[in-house]
């Protein structure tokens, strides 16, 4: 069989998603690694005052495309910006683009999602379902399609604790959800929606669940493979280690950690945190494509499915990120930190309801107190409960395990040539954790926030300021406490003067101790 870069040169490929994170680096490692290919056709809406040309334009102008850039600098030629807007019938796509697309288009990429997950349950829907249906329609037209590779989600079916690499049944009909949802008021369909979605978490997971029963059903007449990543995170080796451009999942979380904003989060500290690098899913959606395409006249009339995790092949556990991020941004500190890294995991739900009142709102009013005093405008408190709402969406995801079957993800594998396994790795038994956490977190500090690592020997030196704060702090504590309620009351003083003499005694019994072992 040709190898990857081989079998995509000359080919014509439709992208969907584009612009959003995974898109970017799926369009990145096309152009590096398969350069002959042909064009890459995006599907872009307008958004926020710009044209679909402008945001192609700008996407193109970022880092991630430094070395793409480096090898052609024309490779945006071979780019063609297609205007489309998911919501609408038939994608909005104009009759003379489909003409195109229908007459040349090879491989599909579906990656448009909405990936939030308190969407409501009308627009992920519309997003992640009808989109999905319209998109497979346009595919059926193409005279020169080779394969379909949808992106969904490991925990599209997370109501169950083993998933194996098969489509479940739906949680329900979609046409019938569709057509019972048209009607409704969206107040009613948020009433319902609790009911709906069931055992799953929230409305993503389960329009993710009604999508790849969408995309099952179109099989016997499209050669389809179904990629199911689970926590996407940082890439790991490619373009570059680390690079990440966004605050969702656990980026922002690590952030507020390295900010000193995060001090506690619910979570077990002994279940795996399947995180899964964006460069690995990539790869493995292109070898997913191309083995879809070279194979697509000896499968079976159903879609191949690969669970790309890392939990059952490589587990790293939610207790030991805690540990790296935080050793991690005390080596490499944010800017302007508002307190020292330093937060705690716990799945105790008292315990957490503790550390927030004592580390999270107890400090926001005081800050926000100081605000108001100096003229300025209170944020600390708005800022804790965005955060607060987004690690209560991540928590059922931080509590508990599953088991993910990958017998297709070494299968793929083991039909690479060496040289293929080497530009298109996807082997997540080689990923390093504390390297990879190491490099996730410096690439929050240099490509979301756009810090300068030559600021860190002022980062720290900020970091230093505030330890002498605290330990100030608790001083003056300590005294104001000892003034009002031990100084006043005998009972207290003697309290404390027996604790003080038990903790003398066990000093000097230990200190004997050793001596006498001596």
């Amino acid at each position: 069989m040709a190898s990857i870069a081989d079998y995509y040169a000359g080919k014509n490929v439709l992208i969907t998603g584009a612009t959003g994170f995974m898109g970017k680096v799926l369009v990145e490692k096309l152009l590096r690694s398969c350069p002959e290919v042909r064009t890459l056709y995006l599907l872009v809406r307008p958004k926020a005052g710009q044209s679909m040309q402008e945001r192609v334009s700008d996407m193109m102008k970022c880092k991630l495309f430094d070395r793409v850039r480096e090898d052609n600098p024309d490779f945006h030629q071979k780019i063609v910006p297609i205007s489309s807007e998911l919501t609408q019938p038939a994608l909005a796509i104009s009759p003379e683009d489909v003409e195109r697309l229908t007459s040349c288009v090879n491989i599909i990429f579906h990656c448009a999602a909405t990936i939030r997950f308190d969407e409501p349950l009308k627009h992920a829907l519309q997003l992640n379902v009808i989109a999905t249906q319209q998109l497979l329609s346009l595919a059926q037209q193409m005279h020169h399609l080779q394969a379909f590779i949808h992106i969904s989600t490991a925990y599209a079916n997370c109501n169950r604790r083993h998933i194996d690499e098969i489509i479940y049944p739906p949680p329900v009909e979609p046409k019938k959800l569709i057509d019972s949802l048209e009607w409704m008021e969206d107040s009613i369909v948020r009433d319902i929606t609790p009911r709906l979605i069931g055992e799953r978490p929230n409305t993503y997971t389960y329009t993710k669940a009604l999508a790849e029963c969408v995309v099952q059903r179109e099989s016997s007449k499209l050669s389809i493979g179904i990629i199911r990543p689970s926590i996407v995170g940082a890439s790991w080796q490619e373009p570059f280690p680390g690079w990440i451009d966004n605050f969702n999942g656990p980026s922002g979380v690590f952030i507020a950690a390295g900010k000193g904003i995060l001090r506690t989060m619910r979570a077990n500290n002994d279940a795996v945190a399947d995180l899964i690098p964006v460069d690995v899913v990539i790869n493995l959606t292109l070898a997913a494509g191309w083995y879809t395409a070279v194979h697509r006249l000896t499968f079976p009339p159903a879609a191949l499915v690969y669970n790309c995790t890392t939990g059952g092949i490589n587990p790293f556990h939610w207790g030991e990120i805690e540990h790296h991020v935080m050793s991690s941004f005390k080596r490499n500190p944010l800017e302007q930190a508002f307190r020292r890294p330093n937060a705690n995991i716990t799945s105790n739900y008292l315990m957490n309801q503790y550390w927030i009142l004592v580390s999270h709102k107890f400090p926001a009013l005081i800050y926000d107190l100081y605000l108001r005093l100096s003229g300025q405008k209170p944020q600390m408190m708005r800022i804790f409960n965005r955060l607060h709402k987004a690690i209560g969406l991540l928590e059922y995801f931080s509590s508990q395990d599953w088991e993910w079957n990958s017998e297709n993800m070494s299968m793929l594998m083991s039909h690479l040539s060496p040289e293929d396994r080497k530009t298109f790795n996807f082997d997540v038994r080689q990923l390093n954790w504390p390297e990879y956490i190491e490099n996730y977190c410096i690439g929050t500090k240099k490509y979301v926030l756009n810090e300068d690592m030559s600021d860190i020997p002022a980062a720290r030196q900020h970091l230093r300021k505030l330890r002498n704060i605290r330990y100030t702090f608790n001083t003056l504590l300590l005294v104001f406490i000892w003034r009002v309620f031990i100084a006043r009351s005998q009972m207290a003083r003697n309290i404390w003067y027996f604790v003080v003499s038990l903790c003398f005694k066990f000093l000097s019994y230990f200190r004997a101790s050793s001596t006498l072992t001596n």
